[in-house]
C-alpha cells in the first residue's frame, strides 16, 4: 500500500510540475520537438524522486488512510 501511495503522490507532483511549467523549453536555444516530447519523462522522474524522499507528505497521509480503512489484518494460523 505504501508503494501505491507513493506512486499516487508522484503522479500528483508530476501534474503540479507540469502546471508550473517545469521542463518546458526556453525561448532561446530550446531543444525543439524532441525536448518537448521527453519533458514528461523528466517531470515524472523528478516527481518520483520527490515522493521517495518524503515529498509533500501526501503519500504518508494516503497510506495511513488506506491502512485505517482496511482494518485489522487477519493472519493465517
Amino acid at each position: 500500500m505504501r508503494r501505491a501511495a507513493q506512486a499516487l503522490e508522484a503522479s500528483f507532483l508530476a501534474e503540479m510540475l507540469k502546471q508550473a511549467g517545469f521542463g518546458e523549453s526556453r525561448d532561446s536555444f530550446g531543444g525543439g520537438v524532441g525536448e518537448a516530447q521527453f519533458a514528461s519523462f523528466l517531470r515524472a522522474e523528478h516527481a518520483r524522486a520527490l515522493a521517495e524522499s518524503g515529498g509533500i507528505g501526501l503519500a504518508e497521509q494516503l497510506f495511513r488512510s488506506l491502512v485505517a480503512r482496511a482494518g485489522p489484518v487477519e493472519r493465517a494460523p
